[in-house]
């Protein structure tokens, strides 16, 4: 059982409620220097992911593969029209709803804890990692929920099929998922995350959700490059 990614959720979900909490109190000068500080921070944690890669060939082709899929795909269309037709089914009114939810499930959902955490309790019952996740998760999620509302809550969602899926399926996914693999899905989410933080600092607006496929094309060319 994925008793692990099971905390992680509720974490994510805890966090998300306090983080909506707040978001309706707190006056506008205190938002602008929170949406400030969660884009500082989310610029240092996307660096640090990034430089995970050692091969810079592998990185750079899969982002720009990955960004020519996305654009040629409309990812960001499709998936503007998926929020928008789950917003009017649950009748949620808030504008950064996706924004909220694709920014969450990057933080929570790419990187090294994710999928070694993952490994290491569908192995061996291991759960240090996730648990230790599991807080980091639930403090980001209430500075995140108080940015961008109610998207960051239903992140959990996907966090519960990715990690739980992953621990489920660990005696499968141990051979596939390499130290290299798991350096280049880290190393490509962290330039994604970059991304994110450089919108929510208002410098560049960047269509991350359309280099999304870039986390597909790493592990393709980490495969045929090893």
């Amino acid at each position: 059982m994925p008793i692990g990614t099971f905390v992680n959720v509720a974490t994510v979900v805890a966090g998300s409620m306090v983080g909506l909490l707040l978001r309706q109190r707190f006056p506008a000068a205190i938002k602008t220097i929170i949406f400030q500080s969660v884009g500082l921070a989310t610029l240092v944690l996307g660096m640090q992911m990034a430089l995970e890669n050692d091969n810079f060939l592998v990185l750079i082709f899969s982002l720009l593969i990955g960004g020519i899929l996305g654009e040629l795909l409309k990812l960001d269309v499709r998936l503007d029209g998926l929020a928008t037709a789950l917003k009017h089914m649950l009748r949620v009114g808030d504008a950064r709803f996706t924004e909220g939810l694709i920014t969450a499930f990057l933080l929570f959902c790419v990187g090294s804890m994710t999928i070694v955490g993952a490994l290491n309790e569908g192995l061996s019952a291991d759960r240090t990692l996730l648990l230790t996740k599991s807080i980091l998760d639930g403090f980001t999620s209430i500075a995140l929920a108080s940015v961008y509302g109610v998207g960051v809550l239903f992140s959990a969602l996907p966090l519960l099929l990715l990690q739980g899926g992953i621990t489920l399926l660990a005696g499968q996914f141990q051979g596939f998922f390499s130290a290299e693999i798991i350096n280049g899905l880290t190393a490509v989410g962290g330039v994604l995350i970059l991304g994110i933080g450089l919108s929510l600092l208002e410098i560049k607006p960047i269509k991350t959700i359309n280099l999304l496929p870039g986390l597909i094309i790493v592990v393709l060319l980490t495969m045929f490059a090893v």
